[in-house]
């Protein structure tokens, strides 16, 4: 009997710590290939994680790195797993990001013939092109900007040693082509799915925003890592418009971010501070309570991979109001599960306000985004081809 196909999967994040697309891809995968595959996760040591622990049928095994900044954590993770390309022992090993670069190039020098699937999620240069657009270059952005435009250059490179490339939209494999200079050929689409019994619509929605929203007539929820590409400052501009007409509007943020403290300044400055709540990053159970308790969820980004939390509003049966650009369109409908508008802020303020103000448009939409994202974003469907793409790289070495 042939026995389960051994993975080792790289991530500078432990997944079981953080909830991005990422970290929700693997945890899903592996409990839903429990029985087939046997998953090995090397990660990071951040948020002091440093003892080896199973979760969801996979194995995490600590690998030293920082909890500082992403790119000094994410080099100080690959010097860390490149040290053991010897003891780390697979039949296909698959990065997340740029979170294996160091284990392939040893494997390259060593010229080791082992199936390396290198997982996209967002294209890094793409990025460095959209945030460098920022109308807002604070030293903070600029900073990230140049170590975007580092990181890029280093996945162009894994790109090309990969044996498979996966990314998660036909968007981002157009970039991984143009940008990388990748034949299509060897990329394949995997899109992320959603967990439909914890984001769902929830009957006592008014009573849960009442625990966030104070006596606000309306919430708007972000859910997000708070970096240039985000586009937070479109929404605190178009707040201004919206609380001209809808005074009890509360705009609630989650999630964190290096560029947080000049967001809250930037709120202030705009006059809409106390329209504005930053909560920060939340526990993974508070997470769905807060897709619940909003009215709209607004994603003001200029560049999206995917966009996961685009899945979880629509799953919670909330209308969504984002912009008319890169892989957005692929996950939000519109006019059928949301509005989407050029970048702007007042085109941003004028879909918010348009759905706030009529109920019945909001109900329609929100269910119609429940049954789409029902039938096209599953965890399942997408363990199963990640198992089938498993099986033709071991084919292709």
């Amino acid at each position: 009997m042939k026995g389960k196909l051994k993975l080792a999967v790289f991530n500078t994040q432990p997944p079981h710590l953080y909830f991005g697309g990422v970290e929700r891809r693997i945890v899903e995968t592996s409990k839903l290939l429990a029985n087939e595959v046997d998953m090995t996760v090397y990660s990071g040591t951040k948020k002091g994680f440093n003892t080896t622990t199973t979760i969801e049928g996979a194995t995490v095994v600590p690998c030293h790195s920082t909890d500082r900044f992403y790119p000094l954590d994410n080099w100080v993770f690959n010097r860390t797993i490149s040290k053991m390309v010897n003891k780390i022992k697979a039949d296909v090993y698959e990065a997340h990001a740029i979170s294996g670069y160091g284990f392939l190039n040893v494997l390259s020098k060593q010229k080791i013939k082992k199936p390396f699937i290198h997982t996209v999620h967002g294209v890094l240069a793409d990025e460095y092109i959209q945030s460098s657009k920022s109308v807002h270059p604070s030293l903070k952005i600029k900073l990230s900007n140049f170590f975007m435009g580092y990181l890029g250059r280093i996945e162009k490179n894994v790109t090309r040693k990969a044996t498979v490339i996966v990314t998660v939209s036909q968007y981002s494999a157009q970039k991984i082509v143009e940008l990388y200079g990748v034949d299509r050929k060897r990329i394949r689409i995997v899109p992320n799915g959603v967990d439909l019994q914890k984001f769902k619509p929830a009957e006592d929605c008014e009573k849960i925003k009442g625990l966030i929203g104070g006596n606000s007539e309306y919430v708007v929820l972000f859910v997000g890592n708070l970096i240039p590409r985000k586009g937070l400052y479109f929404l605190i501009e178009a707040a201004k418009y919206i609380v001209k007409e809808m005074k009890n509007t509360k705009f609630v943020v989650v999630g964190d971010g290096p560029i947080r403290n000049h967001l809250i300044s930037y709120s202030k400055e705009q006059g809409v501070s106390g329209n504005f709540v930053f909560l920060g990053n939340v526990s993974e159970d508070e997470l769905p309570r807060l897709y619940k308790c909003a009215d709209i969820f607004a994603s003001p980004s200029i560049q999206e991979g995917l966009g996961i939390t685009l899945l979880e509003a629509q799953a919670t049966a909330k209308p969504v109001v984002a912009f008319n650009v890169t892989a957005i369109t692929e996950v939000v409908k519109d006019r059928e599960t949301g509005l989407l508008v050029k970048p702007d802020s007042l085109e941003l303020a004028n879909a918010i306000s348009s759905l706030l103000s009529d109920k019945q448009l909001r109900e329609r939409m929100g269910d119609a985004g429940r049954e789409y994202v029902c039938k096209n974003f599953s965890w399942n469907n997408c363990a199963q081809q990640m198992k089938e793409i498993y099986s033709e790289a071991q084919q292709l070495i």
